[in-house]
């Protein structure tokens, strides 16, 4: 198997591997013996959800989570370096777009090493298909700030964007939070923007709506309080 920095998918929640991920993941997958992961539990369930079979015993895991140290990462890619390909695992959705393995690619990229992005899904573009807004142009903004103050300001700053240049803008929230930020946008927003939610993208919860902020007002959402979600605006 070639030597590369094989960036690996994983479900979006609790979705079978079949239905989002293609068979050529598994061959990969299958030839890989080095991973740097998010979590190492999860990435172990995960790759024996993908193969019972699969020698996790015979595997060696890094881990780039929260607590990870970043000065270790450049050790992380060594077997790559001495020709054995290298994997990484997120934790939900595609390695390094708003995730830590981001950092690890960087380092790849810089030395010249191959990387290889598998096909899997992406709650961002899978949401941006899905909402009806601009798919010409959008930008993921992550989390925005917590302070109410500070938050409405970001939210106004992102709005006038939205409207001056037709601009898609996505961010998400902890999805404890996402009825407070449902409501925040509905009190700042005019009333003829355009909001999409799009929440448990794959899963058995899914939701994905696209309203003016004056259509919302006259509905309730549904419990998003445990569900990962996408907030998108636009005219």
């Amino acid at each position: 198997m070639e030597a590369a920095l094989y960036l690996i998918p994983v479900t979006l929640g609790e979705t079978s591997i079949e239905q989002v991920l293609p068979s050529y993941n598994h061959e990969v997958i299958m030839g890989i013996r080095h991973f740097v992961v998010e979590n190492i539990r999860s990435a172990r369930r995960f790759l024996r959800q993908t193969d019972k079979a699969f020698p996790i015993d015979e595997s060696t895991f890094f881990e780039m989570g929260k607590h990870a140290d970043e000065k270790l990462f450049s050790q992380y890619l060594q077997p790559l370096r001495e020709g054995k390909p290298v994997g990484v695992i997120s934790e939900a959705g595609c390695p390094a777009v708003a995730d830590p393995g981001a950092d690890i690619v960087k380092i790849a990229q810089r030395e010249g090493l191959r990387v290889v992005p598998l096909v899997g899904p992406s709650s961002m573009i899978m949401a941006v298909m899905a909402s009806g807004l601009n798919g010409q142009s959008f930008a993921f903004n992550g989390y925005l700030p917590v302070n109410p103050n500070d938050c409405a300001k970001k939210l106004k700053m992102l709005e006038s964007r939205a409207w001056t240049e037709g601009q898609t803008q996505l961010f998400i929230e902890t999805p404890y939070r996402n009825q407070k930020m449902f409501q925040t946008l509905l009190s700042c927003l005019r009333p003829q923007t355009r909001l999409c939610i799009a929440a448990g993208i794959t899963t058995q919860d899914e939701y994905i709506r696209t309203l003016h902020i004056s259509e919302w007002k006259q509905k309730s959402l549904p419990d998003l309080s445990k569900i990962p979600a996408i907030f998108l605006i636009n005219k």
